[in-house]
């Protein structure tokens, strides 16, 4: 059996469960070994009911205080009891289907109970916790239980159960990272990682598997990078383009002032689209900075020289305001610009007119998603090219744009507050241009963090706002509720809001798991106002510009990194009116609401970013990972920022013994 061998080569997979797996996108057996848990289940010390009462999960130390009643509502068993901890606190506790805890639980018994709790004040309860001996959590503590992004019907026992499989059978992940580097930096043999990534006995074993894997992630990146560097500093400007008087008149016409910010970036762009090299840059804005126009001027100049450009967005709903955007800026100032969108939805007679005026050079400006990559796209004379959000694309499909035509000028954008020391890692075969100031006009955004005591209140001011004609989102980090995962989930919060809230309040959900058809309807509708409250997952933290949503509660913000929340915040923020983000911290601890408090204190992209890096330590990457940089499966740019700068070393180092290597042959 070997590593590229079809999962079906496993005992129990068969071709319906090796179908389910391809929707997790493991197709190969070492897809599957390479199909690390996303999180892992961990038994926390029990706490006091006390310090319950601000979590919306806990594990309590109680006595049962009196025999549990049974009663029936139609089909359903209702088992109800109240327990007591050792500060005499007590607590209603509710089971469904259950009946059998009706003959176990005993008035005097103590055991661990750990579960959701769910309403407010006295009237807190927990619903359908596990029950456990006290020896028997004890040695809970002590273990971790991988928990997998699942599909239907697969579970994380059962992958847990086919990745032994394949490890019995002898089958190794390969070895990527020369030895020499594994030395240097004491990290593990790659498949040692990546058996007890899967398997890990301890903390201590898991924090030394996910290090090895992480850096392996970044030093192939790198690798990947340093290439496309070197050839683009061999690359000479082939295409005439030249400083154009009409971008300073449109500037000037512009019914507000850029900022320098932008000014200075729009000059480093104009000097490097005219000189003697291929412009290959990267411009870092945080959310509201105004990157949207630099494009549009950039293009324009192109335009000017009659030269074509593109611009890539990751969603059709982005894509869609972009060419909006663009089409109503040329027809207010009379640019006579020919711009064309080209999406995966469009029905085919569409997209072959989009395709012709693209080939015959009718097209001056062309924005779309990763359609614009296919190969059917050919353009007659493409001199720049626009990633927006480049954080949702990869090296290759950056590099796939960049072959368009005759290697145009490359210019990425991304709103992720990366610190300028990781950014000039990450981002190694560009120049970096930051914008880091903010239009005169927004309005600072009003932060709040608070615990689920404050959940009510929270809702009643998203009733007033949308009263007031404006729009709220609400983030939950997990999809859907799990037994074994603690966090909000969007599919039940909507529910939850649904009885709540007014039913004139329109509510949908969105989140990754959604086809992209689907997300973009959703996401248009909340854009026209149909929708009022949209709950979601961070697929909204690229997203679209709803200039009316005036506010977004975050719930379980404890379990995200401080540069996603405030990537998350600039939904917000868009328009003219206040807004206000709420952040929930359903940990109970201080060390959370401590952590958070940057983000209470400070709009600034920039400076949230370095607080991020000095307030992650040991552990912290089990939460929710930050997904605003490029999609790594495991690695945390702001989590595992040493290992970034090591794999740059060790890649660095690579390409000076490929050139040695070459040069003496």
């Amino acid at each position: 059996m070997n590593y590229d061998d079809p999962i079906t080569c496993l005992k129990g997979i068969g071709e319906k469960t090796a179908a389910l797996y391809e929707k997790l996108g493991i197709v190969t057996i070492g897809e599957l070994m390479r199909y690390y848990p996303r999180s892992y289940e961990r038994f926390e010390p029990p706490v006091t009911i006390r310090a319950a009462a601000v979590m919306d999960f806990a594990a309590v130390r109680v006595v049962i205080c009196s025999y549990p009643t049974i009663k029936r509502v139609r089909n359903l068993s209702i088992i109800n009891t109240k327990v007591r901890d050792e500060e005499g606190s007590e607590l209603r506790v509710t089971w469904f289907q259950t009946t059998y805890l009706a003959s176990v639980l005993r008035p005097g018994g103590w055991y661990v109970l750990r579960g959701k709790l769910s309403g407010n004040g006295k009237s807190r309860t927990l619903d359908q916790p596990q029950v456990y001996a006290l020896d028997a959590y004890e040695q809970l503590q002590k273990s971790l239980q991988p928990v997998y992004a699942l599909t239907a019907k697969i579970t994380s026992k059962s992958i847990s159960k086919a990745v032994a499989a394949a490890y019995d059978a002898g089958v190794k992940q390969k070895a990527t990272i020369p030895e020499k580097v594994l030395s240097q930096y004491n990290l593990l043999p790659e498949d040692e990682a990546g058996y007890l990534m899967h398997f890990p006995k301890d903390e201590v074993q898991l924090t030394h598997a996910r290090k090895t894997i992480a850096f392996g992630e970044f030093y192939h990146f790198l690798l990947g990078v340093n290439q496309m560097k070197k050839r683009l500093l061999q690359e000479k400007n082939h295409f005439a383009l030249t400083r154009r008087e009409e971008v300073t008149n449109l500037i000037k016409q512009l019914p507000y002032d850029l900022t320098g910010a932008q000014l200075r970036t729009i000059e480093e762009i104009t000097q490097d689209m005219t000189g003697d090299h291929m412009m290959s840059r990267l411009l870092q804005g945080d959310v509201g900075s105004g990157k949207t126009i630099v494009a549009f001027l950039s293009m324009y100049q192109a335009a000017l020289c009659h030269y074509q450009s593109a611009l890539m967005a990751p969603t059709e709903v982005l894509a869609s305001q972009h060419y909006q955007g663009f089409t109503e800026l040329s027809e207010r100032y009379h640019l006579n610009l020919s711009i064309v969108l080209l999406t995966g939805s469009m029905r085919a007679g569409q997209k072959k007119e989009a395709l012709r005026q693209i080939r015959e050079h009718e097209a001056d400006i062309v924005i779309g998603t990763h359609a614009v990559i296919q190969e059917k796209v050919e353009f007659d004379d493409l001199a720049l090219v626009i990633t927006d959000e480049q954080h949702r694309f990869g090296v290759a499909q950056r590099d796939a744009l960049s072959k368009k035509g005759h290697t145009p000028h490359v210019l990425v954008m991304s709103a992720t507050p990366i610190p300028r020391s990781l950014a000039m890692i990450l981002y190694g075969d560009l120049d970096i241009s930051i914008m880091d100031e903010l239009p005169a006009k927004r309005l600072p955004i009003k932060n709040c963090v608070v615990n689920i005591s404050y959940r009510p209140k929270a809702w009643d001011f998203i009733i007033k706002q949308v009263q007031a004609g404006h729009q709220a989102y609400v983030i939950c980090p997990m999809v859907e509720e799990s037994e074994t995962s603690q966090g909000a989930d969007v599919v039940s919060y909507t529910e939850q809001l649904r009885e709540a809230l007014p039913s004139y309040i329109s509510i949908e959900y969105l989140h990754g798991k959604m086809k992209a058809k689907e997300k973009d309807d959703i996401m248009a509708h909340f854009a026209k106002n149909e929708t009022q409250v949209l709950v979601s997952t961070t697929v909204i933290e690229v997203g679209i510009n709803v200039p009316n949503a005036t506010v977004i509660l975050i719930e379980d913000a404890q379990r995200f990194g401080l540069a996603q929340l405030h990537q998350l915040r600039g939904r917000v923020g868009r328009g003219d009116a206040q807004s206000y983000c709420i952040m929930i911290d359903t940990s109970g601890k201080e060390e959370s609401a401590k952590r958070l408090e940057v983000l209470n204190h400070s709009n600034d992209g920039f400076a949230i970013a370095n607080e991020d890096l000095k307030l992650r330590g040991p552990g912290d990457f089990f939460g929710i990972r930050q997904s605003g940089e490029i999609a790594f499966a495991v690695a945390d740019i702001y989590q595992d920022a040493q290992l970034l700068k090591w794999a740059k070393e060790a890649a660095d180092s690579a390409q000076v013994m490929a050139e040695v290597e070459t040069h003496s042959i």
